[in-house]
């Protein structure tokens, strides 16, 4: 799930900060994942804040996100049986931050209810350079030569390595305020995903919307490829 679109629907409203939007874009997003929940969906990553965010966004703004993040965070750890996973960097993290996710995967390291994985400090190139290096590493302390590891690579052995090594690739992407890319979101994982554009902006989504992403997903022929 791409929730875009939070800063336009402040900008709309007249908020004169942006802070508002991100924070209704977090409730939503609590709304989101129990309506995932009721329909029976296992696995759910959400794109809070990518590489490029965490580098580029003005000062004060980033600060609230990363307020309204742990705060979302927290919050979903302690609903129903959910089990969450940060998946991206922790090492650029700022540290009460990075805290609060590892503190939400411990606290539901053993729930077995759906499985929220908060994209944060997440780009999907450098997960790919991150799980190639993990390989190299591995291979090396292994006493392997690159001859070895180049002519054994596998897509399969790179997945395994990936921040969502273990779990199924999405086979639904939905992106919410009309923009249609990608924006560096499970690069790998979504090859052969399905993908859904919501014209709604991130905290005006109903969930008749994704109802009807469900829908949509379920008639469509899905070829892999072909």
């Amino acid at each position: 799930m791409m929730i875009d679109g939070n800063r336009r629907w402040a900008r709309q409203l007249g908020y004169a900060s942006a802070a508002h939007g991100h924070r209704a874009g977090a409730a939503k997003m609590r709304e989101f994942l129990q309506w995932c929940d009721d329909v029976g969906v296992r696995v759910v990553t959400l794109y809070l804040l990518s590489n490029d965010n965490l580098r580029k966004r003005d000062s004060q703004e980033l600060a609230d996100l990363i307020e309204i993040i742990a705060e979302l965070a927290e919050g979903i750890s302690r609903m129903a049986d959910w089990r969450v996973q940060h998946v991206g960097r922790s090492d650029g993290l700022p540290p009460e931050l990075a805290r609060v996710l590892a503190d939400a995967e411990e606290r539901t390291k053993d729930h077995t209810g759906l499985h929220v994985n908060l994209a944060v400090d997440y780009g999907g190139r450098g997960e790919i350079v991150d799980a190639v290096r993990s390989i190299i590493q591995k291979h090396d302390e292994q006493g392997g030569t690159l001859e070895e590891l180049a002519a054994s690579l596998t897509p399969e052995q790179i997945g395994e390595h990936l921040y969502t090594g273990g779990q199924p690739d999405p086979d639904l992407v939905i992106r919410t305020s009309g923009e249609q890319r990608l924006s560096d979101f499970l690069v790998w994982q979504s090859a052969h995903s399905e993908f859904y554009f919501v014209e709604a902006l991130g905290p005006d989504l109903r969930e008749v919307d994704f109802l009807r992403a469900i829908r949509d997903y379920a008639t469509r022929d899905r070829r892999y490829g072909g």
